[in-house]
Order: structure tokens, then sequence, then C-alpha cells
């Protein structure tokens, strides 16, 4: 019988449970957190290990791009910014630079945080009335 890591079986489940738009958050928390662990590597001359975060960083970001709801005009605009966030990856990769990344970490940080503010304001209860 194999050893079941407590913290992995928790995380399983709170994906599996969690909606759309929680799941676009956590997405976008592994890009920020690919992307930061990918400066730290780059700052320690860890080579194999900051094109490893960046690829991840990448991945994550071709998935919001692929998976966007394209029936939203705003669907056209985040597809460019996610391309040139990818372009940008790609760009710190190749010359790993951690100011790129910098720059990359930025963008994404802003999605993320204006993803969650719209998330929370999507749960908060209507105010009768108004």
């Amino acid at each position: 019988m194999a050893n079941v890591n407590p913290y992995q079986q928790y995380r399983q489940n709170f994906i599996k449970s969690a909606g759309r738009g929680e799941l676009t958050l956590i997405l976008y928390d592994g890009a920020v957190r690919f992307i930061k662990q990918g400066i730290k590597s780059i700052e320690e001359n860890k080579i194999q290990s900051a094109h490893d975060s960046i690829v991840r960083a990448q991945e994550i970001i071709s998935h919001l791009n692929e998976t966007l709801n394209t029936d939203y005009e705003l669907s056209g605009s985040l597809t460019l910014l996610y391309d040139y966030i990818n372009r940008r990856l790609i760009e710190a990769n190749i010359k790993k630079d951690g100011d790129i990344l910098g720059e990359a970490l930025d963008f994404i940080s802003q999605l993320r945080d204006t993803w969650k503010e719209a998330l929370k304001l999507s749960k908060a209860p209507m105010a009768s009335g108004q």
C-alpha cells in the first residue's frame, strides 16, 4: 500500500471540487510561483532549474490562452497579452534574464490580483433593493 501525502490528497480534492474561476486562479498562482522560482534559479546560477521553471510558467500561460472563452470581447486582448508574456518568457529563458522574468511576473501578478478580486465580487451577496 502506497503512502499518501495528506497535503497532496487535500490539494487533489480541492482542485477536483474547484469551479472554473478558482481553477483559473490556481493557474495564475502557479505561473507566479514558477516565474519566482525561475528568477531565484537565475540568481543562483542554476541554469537547468531556471529553464524548467520558466517552461512550466509558459505551459500555464499557453493553457490559459488556449482555454479562453472567445464569446467575450476581452478575450482578444487577453490573447495578445498572453502571447506577449509567453514571448517574454521565451526570451528570458534564452538569455536567462531575471529582469525580463520580473516584467512577466508583474503582468501575471496583476492578472491574478484582478481575477482574485473579480471572483470575490462575484461571490459577494448582492444588496437587496439596489
